[in-house]
Formats: structure tokens, sequence, C-alpha cells
């Protein structure tokens, strides 16, 4: 009896838990079809006033192309988008407008760190994406994807580094992106370092797995394999039709990055997708998805092969929305956390490793792990901790961190969600501009290399 009501409850959470997720992106949708709208509507009765912000726009455009000044890119998170979809709908919450010169590339919402690293290296080189042929094969996709006719930064190299700023996985491909430049993996470009890397900043960072993949349903035993009944399968059933359907101006709208897999019922057939459905083919079959990625286990497969880099700058800021009551830890504020996240936060402050499964690692305990922001655990999100712990400073205060030094993780804790600082600017409220501000201050006016760097526009003798 006792077990029948522990089930009964758990299909109530999965579907609560369903739901919610289900209408925050009805929401998300909704509000970049109706900014669509809006702007179509706008374009359409102010077109003299359009034609003058288009000529404005050209001509701020043509000032950035002679700027000096490093881009800075933002790297988005699972389930994220970058410049171009969702409409006008920004996954910073608007807060690529505070500098001259920030790019927001698109990349694979549930594709795998690895996949997202080179799409981006090609993002901003130009050209077809080349997952690579080993890992191609491995995997069962195929090894060119999108094409670049443009890079967005083409000049980049070791005299014209970059800044990134990656929130949640985001931060992880920045830095699987900086280990394949140090690792010279691009096939024609024989000449990337890590030094083509001038800055890495996180917002809530996924450096070191979450257990909210075991709360969503990844298996505790090897961090790969799903439950059989669990919210992330009725996710992989849904990606999965949705790729098949392939529905082309929903796909420019909204794309979870599988073109890759050629899951188009063009393709595929009705045979594929029942075969995706099973299991035996597909990203989920090969684990070729962000999920694993996201484990303990998976990141310290990833971490394994990741330095920390002598000339590149790294901050990170750990997001907590949990508290101690009598030594119990519970969440922090009701009103204060977003809904999508609230079950969640409120679950990984009970999470227990099963007993009777091997610990993810040597000297794992579960205390360690019980803060979190209802997506990612606070401790492990301020630098890379396993499975060795890299080069770190806490900041409590500006002093504790001037002057900057390179190849040290600076963090600071910033009490909020895991999206605070994306999607709704209004929710974060003066902590947004007071976040952004300090991170692209830093970039502009503190982080710089002692050998000054040749400008694109600079002309060599």
């Amino acid at each position: 009896m006792l077990r029948l009501w522990i089930s009964y409850l758990q299909l109530l959470e999965l579907f609560v838990s369903s739901l919610v997720h289900m209408l925050y992106g009805f929401y998300i949708f909704s509000s970049a079809v109706a900014g669509d709208l809006s702007q179509v509507l706008n374009e359409y009765f102010h077109k003299a006033n359009n034609n003058v912000n288009v000529e404005v726009k050209e001509e701020i455009s043509k000032l950035n192309n002679a700027n000096d000044l490093p881009p800075i890119v933002l790297v988005h998170g699972i389930f994220g988008f970058g410049k171009g979809r969702l409409g006008a709908l920004s996954y910073f919450a608007g807060a690529e407008k505070k500098d001259e010169r920030v790019l927001v590339p698109d990349l694979g919402s549930l594709t795998s760190i690895y996949d997202r690293a080179r799409e981006l290296f090609y993002y901003l080189k130009g050209g077809q994406v080349d997952y690579g042929e080993e890992h191609s094969k491995a995997c069962g996709h195929s090894q060119f994807g999108r094409i670049y006719e443009q890079g967005h930064y083409p000049e980049w190299d070791e005299d014209h580094p970059i800044h990134f700023v990656g929130h949640s996985a985001g931060a992880q491909v920045i830095r699987v992106l900086q280990q394949m430049l140090a690792d010279k993996a691009f096939n024609g470009y024989e000449n990337t370092s890590e030094n083509w890397v001038l800055s890495v900043t996180s917002l809530s960072g996924a450096f070191n797995g979450t257990t909210r993949a075991y709360a969503d349903g990844m298996l505790p035993e090897d961090g790969r394999t799903l439950k059989p009944i669990c919210l992330l399968q009725l996710c992989r059933i849904g990606v999965i039709i949705y790729d098949w359907f392939d529905i082309s101006w929903l796909k420019n709208y909204y794309n979870f990055g599988f073109d890759h897999y050629n899951m188009s019922w063009r393709k595929m057939g009705i045979w594929g997708l029942v075969d995706c459905l099973l299991g035996n083919a597909g990203p989920f079959a090969s684990g070729d998805w962000i999920l694993p990625d996201l484990t303990i286990q998976g990141s310290i497969r990833l971490n394994y092969h990741i330095r920390t880099f002598p000339n590149t700058y790294y901050f990170s800021y750990a997001t907590k929305r949990t508290t101690k009551i009598m030594g119990v830890t519970v969440p922090s504020s009701i009103l204060g956390i977003h809904p999508l996240l609230f079950i969640r936060v409120l679950q990984m402050c009970q999470w227990r490793f099963p007993p009777d499964v091997p610990p993810p690692y040597k000297g794992y305990r579960d205390e360690d792990w019980q803060d979190n922001d209802g997506a990612l655990n606070t401790k492990f999100m301020t630098h890379p901790r396993l499975p060795i712990e890299h080069p770190n400073c806490l900041v409590e205060k500006e002093s504790d961190c001037q002057p900057l030094q390179p190849g040290i993780w600076y963090y600071k804790y910033v009490e909020g969600d895991h999206i605070l600082f994306i999607i709704n600017r209004e929710r974060a409220g003066v902590q947004f501009d007071l976040i952004y501000d300090s991170i692209f201050q830093r970039c502009r006016k503190h982080v710089f290399r002692k050998k000054p760097p040749t400008m694109p526009n600079e002309i060599n003798h």
C-alpha cells in the first residue's frame, strides 16, 4: 500500500512538473509571437519613422565594424536561443544592448556540449560546421552541419581575442571550446590556441553537473540512461516528434539543434520515427545530447580534459535560492522563486544519492549538493571542482580581485534563482543592471593582455 501511495505521488509530481514546463514554454512562445506582431504593426503604421531607424541602425553597424573593441559573446544555456530565434525575444533579456559590440549566437538548445562548442567556433569564424569525423561516426549523425557564409568575427585569432559570457550550460560550452582551440581540433585551422579567449564569465555555470539531472530522469547509476517514466522521457518524445514533422516556419522560429541527425520525415520515414521513439536511433540513443553532460558523471568526464589557462581571465556568479532552518536546507522564498523552479528547488534540497549506488566521485557528500537555484547546485557553480579543483578566489568585495590575475576563477554568490538574469528583465530589477554592468565594465576596463592586441583596422608595416 505504501509503495502504491509513493508511486501515485511520483506520477502526480510528474504531471504537475510537465504542466508547469509546458505552460512556461507556451508563455515564452506566445510572448515572442506577440512581440513580433507588435513590431509588424508598428512598422506598418510608422513607415517613415522605421526608415529613419533603419538608417540609424545601419550607421551604428558601420561604426561597430570599425570599432577596435573585441566582441563580447553571450552563450545561452539549455533550451536557450540566440539572436534570430523566437522573433525579437532576447534570451539575455536585452543585456546585449548594454555594449556596442555584443554577439548572441544561436546554438543547439539540447545538443551536446561538444556539438555546441563546434557550432560556436564556426559561428564566429565562418564556414560549414564540422563536428569531426570520429565523433560523427560514433554518434551516428552527419559530419557537417549549418553553413555560415560569413563569420560573425572572422578575424578572430590570438591577436584579436574574444570575451565570452555563458549562462548555465553555456559556460561549459565556452570551456570546451577553449580546450578545442588549445588542442588545435579544427581542420584547416592549425594556428588556434587557448589565447584566442581573453576572458570567460559564467552566470550560474554548469561546471560540475547537477543533481537536478537525476530528479528529471537521468539514472544515477551511470548518468547516461533515462528512467522509463520521467520528465525527460516526455521531453525526448516531444523533441523527436517536433523534428520529425520538420515544419520549416516553426523550426526557423525555434530549433532544438538536431538537424545533423536528419530526423525529418522526409529522410527517415515512419519506421525511422518508430526507431527513434523506441530508443534505437537518434541523439537520445547515442547519448549525444546535453543532459548526460549535465550529470555529475558526465561533467567529470568532460572536466578530465579541460584546463584553466594561465593567460585567460575567469569570473563566475553562483546563484542560490535556499537557506537553512534548524539545520535543514529549504527554499529561501516562495514568491521570489519562479514557479517553474520552485518544486525543483525543494527536490534538490532533499536529494540523496541512492545508498545502493556507488557515489559519482570519492568524497561525495549529499549535504554539499543541497544549496541550489532550482537547476544547479550552488557550491558547484563557482568554478571547476571535479575531478580536481581549479585555482579560485571568493570575491566578497571588489578589492579581493584587484588587480585581476589570469588563470584564477574569481567567484561571487548571488541571491537568485536560475533564470533570474535571463528572459524577463523586470524580475531581477536593479540586480539585472548591477550584474551585467559589472560584467561589461570589467571586460572593457580591467581585462587586457600585457601585450597590446593588434586591432582589426591596424595596418602591419
